[in-house]
């Protein structure tokens, strides 16, 4: 019996690539990990996965097109989620992000069309849209971008797109609205409170409390790209993934309060407030497309995935700086 062809996952030791990486080799691909180049070897939240020994780790730069073209040799899907991702430092380094996300975008499908990959999954964001203009948002919802994170996403979709249609390269886009889940940085809105609410201080210091955003737990994130990589009919197109749901930062916090049996009072610090131009009041996800194309649904409610998420930083919290915030 033949091996499974190589599935190359780009970002494979951050959140949502760790879970990805997990979710492939329990599946049986042959799964190869880029991991960004570090002088001590770490591969990220891949480091004690209970899978590691079955995964094939290529270490290097996004940015480094020789890397990138290594790494897909031989590979039949690339699923490319390595970016910079955090939208406040995107004010302070936006050049970063255009030198990560775009020339990163740029590495992959290049090297994937010279390698003759079979297919490869962009990711993209549902920041690219701003403030929800129609609910619930679908793939046609008008692009507004109102950061630079947003903007070199946006370049990095077209980029894919022309690469379709310009070179016959099988790229499928996926716009995943607000992941969550074990695993995240504490610079996401959920950990933060969570870690604040846990550690017993009293109160929970965060930006913007009206926002809304449509939650997914990072397990039905991933097997929504699986999803979206498995079937033909998404080729040259953009396809969402999100629960269809939404829910407000305050909200959020009550949730959080009630799950842990903790009081607290909410306090506004205004170094965590975007500016506000630039401040996405509401973003809502229509999953229809994957849904009907693929059979793809949210499993995990939003309380079961607080709960999940709660009980996995609890014990973590010694090594997290709760109050600190993280851009």
């Amino acid at each position: 019996m033949s091996r499974p062809a190589t599935t190359l996952v780009t970002g494979a030791g951050g959140f949502i690539g760790s879970h990805l990486t997990e979710q492939l080799v329990r599946q049986g691909a042959r799964v190869r990990a880029f991991i960004h180049y570090n002088s001590a070897g770490r591969r990220g939240w891949l480091e004690e996965s209970p899978v590691a020994s079955e995964i094939d780790f290529v270490a290097g730069d996004i940015r480094d097109f020789d890397a990138v073209q290594r790494a897909t040799r031989g590979c039949s899907v690339v699923f490319h989620l390595a970016a910079l991702v955090g939208i406040p430092y995107s004010y302070i380094s936006p050049q970063a992000y255009l030198r990560t996300n775009i020339d990163g975008a740029f590495n992959v499908l290049d090297s994937a069309r010279m390698n003759e990959v079979e297919k490869v999954v962009l990711t993209s964001t549902s920041e690219i849209y701003g403030s929800a203009r129609a609910i619930p948002m679908d793939e046609l919802h008008p692009v507004h971008c109102q950061s630079p994170y947003a903007a070199s996403k946006v370049a990095a979709d077209q980029l894919g797109l022309s690469y379709h249609r310009s070179f016959g390269l099988p790229v499928v886009i996926v716009r995943p609205f607000n992941t969550y889940g074990p695993r995240q940085s504490l610079r996401a809105v959920i950990p933060t409170v969570i870690a604040q609410v846990l550690s017993g201080n009293g109160a929970v210091e965060l930006g913007n409390l009206h926002p809304r955003r449509d939650f997914t737990f990072v397990e039905d994130t991933a097997a929504g790209f699986l999803a979206a990589g498995g079937v033909d009919s998404l080729i040259g197109d953009v396809v969402h993934i999100g629960s269809g749901t939404d829910v407000s930062v305050n909200e959020l916090a009550d949730h959080v309060g009630r799950l842990t049996g903790r009081a607290f009072t909410l306090k506004r610090d205004e170094s965590r407030v975007r500016p506000p131009a630039s401040e996405v009041d509401r973003l809502v996800c229509d999953n229809r497309k994957l849904r009907i194309g693929t059979g793809w649904q949210p499993l995990v409610t939003l309380e079961e995935g607080l709960r999940r998420t709660i009980q996995w930083l609890e014990p973590r919290l010694g090594s997290v700086r709760a109050g600190e915030y993280s851009i």
